[in-house]
């Protein structure tokens, strides 16, 4: 079962200092993050990081105790770098600890979000010495196929 957005934004509060043992967020605090945390997804996902989280049509639509579906390794960045962007809105500054896991979870994120564009080996190449000839001998490769042009997160129906 994954975090929802309730649990991300406590446990930046949390990352700022502000322990939910001690402090009482106001709804008006949680609503604050939770749109901060919907910008900050949704930046993300037009960067090519796509994790799965439920973006908003609009900031009214978004509801704190909704599912996040993001996988674990996604669960320490979105939270570290949502206390560095709520932490001036509070008045506090966030610790170099914060910042340093904040780079690294965005980063491993990147890794894992990026991937080189397939590419069919052009029908112009020589096939080479490794190439069994078949019966027409051909010099060349094949013609490449006609790749479907859908992207990953592309729902695609054969029906």
């Amino acid at each position: 079962m994954s975090w929802n957005k309730r649990q991300f934004i406590e446990a930046a509060f949390e990352e700022v200092g502000y322990a939910a043992y001690t402090y009482d967020l106001q709804p008006e605090q949680l609503e604050a993050a939770m749109r901060r945390m919907d910008a900050m997804l949704a930046t993300w996902n037009a960067k090519g990081i796509r994790i799965g989280y439920p973006l908003p049509a609009s900031p009214e639509d978004s509801d704190l105790d909704t599912e996040t579906n993001v996988p674990d390794a996604a669960n320490e960045a979105i939270y570290t770098n949502l206390a560095i962007r709520i932490a001036p809105t509070i008045g506090k500054t966030v610790s170099t600890e914060t910042k340093r896991a904040a780079k690294v979870g965005y980063n491993a994120l990147l890794a894992i979000a990026t991937k080189p564009d397939e590419m069919q080996l052009p029908s112009n190449m020589p096939a080479g010495a490794g190439n069994k000839k078949d019966q027409f001998d051909r010099p060349f490769l094949e013609s490449p196929d006609n790749p479907i042009a859908a992207g990953d997160d592309a729902v695609f129906d054969f029906e």
